[in-house]
């Protein structure tokens, strides 16, 4: 059940499959362009932000990468969870997280998600079942397998969505968490998002198995290799492996083969791939683009496409508004929300 790979670096979206994604329809794939729209549009805006001085601290950008967490929504029933690093406004958003209250929070203020103490990497939403943003690498997998373990002992079929980069699969939490998920048969999908350079190092380079769909296999954890760039076969994988989840077969291990354009973070020039490298998937794989086109020629306008993004532009711009405007938190914030 686990897919096998010859050990060689891929370039995203590079993994054949014998069948093609399903088709969506025109309403999903309107849905998905949307989605992924007001993230990308989001990110953007945040790194104008951070470049005015107005965004602090660390910021990772999701740009390149928003079929993921899209097409892993549209496979998740209500109630179900997702937990991730610190590449997380993507995840929010897709959560359905108010950008005005991630946006502010990245700015530091009262309005934000975490009331302006958490910052880019820390918010969180009880309500749309989003648990964090997490700073240290590879925290969240140990959490995501307790909230799994959590829906198991509540006897609920919640699953728990665990994500997770290349760069955070080398670490030794990761190993325990599978272990235990799979003697335990706990419901969670471990969402591996390869994009390929971790902080800044080529898998090659870094890892000694680069098929990071195989890296349950001696936990006897199925695993499968994913065009994370194309948001149906992103939807396609997420309903087989919530699906199998949901049944009490125990963990599933999705590799998302994708690519972020961005430096690892604001601060990150990436000179370690070319311009051309980059290019070349942007033209080649674009997960936005791809939709686009296929709405086009489905015959949905031009002018109906450009409506799309007008009004996602209205919304980001809405939310940069009220995070540059809403207030700073009161020093007595200091003392909440905190263990003594």
């Amino acid at each position: 059940m686990v897919a096998s790979k010859k050990n060689v670096a891929q370039p995203a979206g590079s993994d054949s499959k014998s069948q093609p994604p399903p088709s969506f329809t025109r309403e999903q794939d309107l849905h998905a362009l949307r989605e992924m729209l007001l993230i990308r549009r989001f990110e953007e805006k945040a790194g104008q932000l951070y470049g005015m001085g107005a965004i602090g601290g660390f910021c990772h950008l999701y740009i390149g990468q928003e079929a993921i967490v899209v097409g892993m929504q549209m496979a998740l029933g209500e109630g179900d969870q997702v937990i991730t690093g610190y590449r997380d406004h993507g995840h929010m958003l897709a959560c359905g997280m108010d950008a005005k209250g991630v946006m502010a929070e990245l700015t530091g203020r009262r309005g934000g998600y975490s009331r302006g103490k958490g910052g880019s990497m820390h918010m969180f939403s009880k309500e749309k079942h989003f648990y964090g943003g997490h700073g240290i690498v590879g925290a969240q997998v140990s959490l995501g397998t307790g909230l799994a373990f959590a829906n198991r002992y509540r006897g609920n079929d919640r699953v728990s969505l665990t994500y997770f980069g290349d760069g955070a699969a080398n670490q030794g939490q990761v190993y325990e968490s599978f272990n235990m998920a799979q003697l335990w048969k706990l419901p969670v999908v471990y969402i591996i998002e390869n994009n390929r350079y971790a902080m800044g190092t080529s898998v090659a380079r870094s890892s000694a198995q680069i098929d990071f769909s195989r890296r349950g296999v001696s936990f006897d954890i199925p695993g499968e290799q994913i065009d994370g760039m194309d948001v149906r076969a992103v939807k396609a994988a997420g309903d087989k492996a919530v699906k199998w989840c949901r049944e009490g077969n125990g963990p599933y291990i999705l590799e998302m083969q994708t690519y972020r354009y961005r430096g690892h973070s604001m601060s990150d020039p990436a000179k370690y791939r070319t311009r051309e490298e980059v290019d070349k998937v942007r033209h080649d794989q674009d997960p936005i683009e791809q939709v686009r086109n296929r709405l086009l020629a489905a015959k949905v306008s031009e002018d109906e496409l450009k409506k799309i993004d007008a009004k996602v532009r209205e919304t980001i711009n809405t939310a940069a508004d009220f995070a540059q405007n809403d207030p700073e938190p009161d020093a007595s914030e200091l003392y909440t929300d905190i263990y003594r």
